[in-house]
């Protein structure tokens, strides 16, 4: 059976993802089963999306009742569960303004346009530029992609679109360098997750603001892989205690259900007009339930308390294995989105791991990324550093 499904997929879908050789069938909470019935601890969900794991039954609920009311009627009307989130995403942010869609990428498109749209309406139609991080990721959409500073990414894709410029993250000087009064925004992750879980260094993103602020440009948050908990704050940037003007959000937000959403302030959001921005499917009624449920239960439930306890357990355990195995270079990372950096191609690891029962990825060739579920039990993560540690032991 197994088989069968697998040579199928491969003769009918575009060849764009190199797929692990697993049939996931079902999940709950951090565990996966696949056609075999194998459990696998997923240390991955579904790239830093479920967080509240799989499977959970308020999202569930949320999800049944909304689909057996009402499923989609377009944003030509009103309807009470995408008002409810819009709302409630307002009161626990810095901004009065909510734009939904269907995708991270959808969100930072509709920040780039907002941002471009911003200054174009107060008589600076020159002032489009924008500056991004190198090791960025911000999706693979033509505008996201002409804003995504890795090669391996844009290639193949040119001409880009122009209007992006790119320095080093961590680096403010070179920001400033780059910086003038042809720059719109400036856009960056609080922590670069597909860049190799890099962490920005102490008072960077201040400066950044403030970089911004002398030149009267827009900072833009992109928080759809850092947002919803993930890093132990509900929005990353609260770490730092510093505000953007934009912000885009995806991935966890409504626990494996596709939305995005793109939040600002009333000041720069009043550009957007009606006709500006569009989409047939934001803020569809069935998403914004389940991610409505998403932020009720993370407050009920303590899930930012956790995160925070048992990411610095995990990282703490991460750092053990670096203190016994030379081929680990560097471990890091915030909340339960931490990296562990390999002197090696790590992808041998993520299959070898597999085998034992335990999802992870790689990024950048060398990055184990371990991006959990939020409610990860430490027992669960005894269970991964064990093995990582045969696994590592017997690669070196």
């Amino acid at each position: 059976m197994k088989q069968e499904i697998t040579l199928k997929a491969d003769s009918v879908f575009a060849n764009t993802y190199q797929r692990l050789p697993l049939l996931i069938e079902r999940g709950e909470g951090c565990t996966l089963w696949d056609s075999d019935k194998k459990a696998y601890t997923d240390f991955l969900a579904g790239i830093a999306v479920c967080n509240l794991g799989h499977a959970h039954p308020a999202v569930a609920d949320a999800v049944y009742h909304q689909a057996g009311m009402l499923c989609h009627v377009s944003n030509l009307f009103y309807t009470l569960p995408q008002t409810e989130l819009a709302a409630a995403l307002v009161e626990k942010s810095f901004a009065d303004r909510v734009f939904f869609c269907n995708s991270g990428a959808e969100a930072n498109e509709a920040a780039i346009k907002l941002a471009r749209k911003y200054f174009y309406d107060r008589g600076e139609k020159d002032r489009y530029t924008i500056v991004t991080m190198e090791k960025s990721f911000h999706g693979r959409t033509m505008g996201t992609l002409s804003a995504t500073g890795q090669e391996k990414i844009r290639k193949g894709f040119a001409p880009l679109l122009p209007g992006f410029e790119m320095v080093p993250f961590n680096d403010p000087d070179a920001l400033r360098k780059k910086i003038s009064s042809s720059v719109c925004a400036v856009m960056v992750e609080p922590v670069q997750g597909e860049g190799g879980v890099c962490c920005p260094s102490a008072g960077y993103l201040a400066e950044v603001r403030k970089i911004c602020d002398d030149v009267g440009a827009l900072l833009i948050f992109d928080e759809v892989q850092t947002g919803m908990g993930r890093t132990g704050r509900l929005f990353a940037h609260e770490h730092f205690d510093v505000a953007p003007d934009i912000m885009t959000l995806a991935k966890a937000l409504g626990n494996g259900l596709p939305i995005g959403a793109m939040l600002a302030t009333e000041r720069v959001a009043s550009a957007f007009g009606p006709g500006s921005h569009a989409t047939t499917f934001g803020g569809n009624p069935v998403v914004c339930a389940a991610a409505l449920a998403v932020l009720e239960t993370m407050q009920k439930d303590n899930i930012l308390a956790r995160c925070r306890e048992t990411g610095a357990y995990f990282k703490k355990r991460l750092l053990e294995l670096k203190s016994r195995h030379a081929c680990v270079a560097d471990v890091r990372g915030l909340g339960l989105l931490l990296g562990m950096e390999l002197t090696m191609d790590g992808n041998g690891v993520v299959l070898a791991a597999m085998e034992k029962g335990f999802l992870i990825n790689c990024v950048q060739e060398r990055v184990l990324r371990f991006a959990p579920p939020l409610v990860i039990e430490k027992n669960e993560i005894d269970g991964l550093v064990s093995c990582l540690d045969n696994i590592l032991g017997s690669l070196e």
